[in-house]
């Protein structure tokens, strides 16, 4: 093999240095065009659609959301994980240091088996069998069966909600079943004719109307509905909120005000929520 020549030589490191150049602000560019959401299950398909609408407003850019529920879309956008968080409730006092931006309203509804005789239940009959007080449902008007109470996991924002609006610590919740998404509540009630649990008004009203056996049921004689959400009557409810450092990129910035405008309005009503700004 002949040795190479300076001028061969020459032209091999810039050819070189001329591709290394031409690779880097490529892979730059693709860095920048793709946006990473983290967190509520309850919100991750709304905002899965609203990042398709994205994805087709401004091409070559790509919208990526994932599951694993409020805590963790907190976490990953404070620590740079995830471009935007997603939490389905409002900024707590210690998480000052981020920025939360509603785009829309749900509310919680008590949901049991679509069977079950129960039309309502009080407040204070809900406190007595998620606290295990009362363990079948002849206690307060329903079947002579043993009450199966469907419990959702630690770092689920609508645990959270639901403890403070009942005013409830963890520990006193007795749970037969724990689940985690909001669907698999559904499915659990579903599939059990004596279970209750408690999930998003809008995943619930859904399927409810597409042929799951499930019922919402009122709160404080409030039907649990997106009617009664709308109208700011039902007192359950809470904001579905994106998060996001106090210094976000360009791009997130880009999709947080696409997600709170107008242009989003008919995908947050066909999930059965309410627009923030409405």
């Amino acid at each position: 093999m002949k040795p190479l020549t300076v001028a061969k030589l020459s032209v091999l490191i810039y050819v070189t240095l001329t591709i290394v150049a031409c690779q880097e602000p490529t892979a730059n560019k693709s860095s920048q065009g793709k946006l990473v959401l983290t967190g509520s299950s309850t919100m991750a398909p709304l905002m899965a659609d609203i990042g398709k609408r994205f994805e087709a407003k401004y091409p070559g850019i790509r919208v990526d959301v994932q599951t694993g529920g409020s805590s963790r879309g907190m976490k990953e956008a404070r620590s740079g994980l995830a471009d935007i968080g997603m939490a389905s409730r409002a900024l707590a006092e210690i998480e000052q240091d981020l920025i939360g931006i509603p785009v829309a309203r749900d509310g919680i509804s008590i949901i049991l088996h679509a069977s079950n005789t129960i039309s309502s239940l009080s407040e204070e009959e809900i406190i007595a069998i998620f606290t295990g007080q009362v363990t079948n449902w002849k206690s307060v008007g329903g079947p002579d069966a043993k009450i199966v109470v469907v419990n959702k996991a630690e770092g689920r924002a609508t645990l959270e909600l639901f403890l403070q609006y009942f005013h409830l610590d963890h520990d006193a919740i007795q749970a037969d079943v724990v689940v985690g998404e909001n669907e698999q509540g559904i499915k659990t009630v579903a599939g059990n004719s004596h279970a209750i649990a408690y999930v998003s008004i809008g995943t619930a009203e859904y399927d409810a109307t597409h042929g799951i056996p499930i019922r919402l049921l009122p709160l404080n004689d409030i039907p649990a509905s997106m009617a009664s959400l709308q109208s700011g009557a039902f007192p359950l409810s809470r904001p579905l909120t994106l998060i996001t450092t106090q210094s976000p990129s360009p791009l997130a910035k880009r999709f947080l005000n696409f997600a709170r405008s107008t242009q989003v309005h008919d995908i947050i009503t066909k999930h059965y929520f309410t627009p923030a700004s409405s």
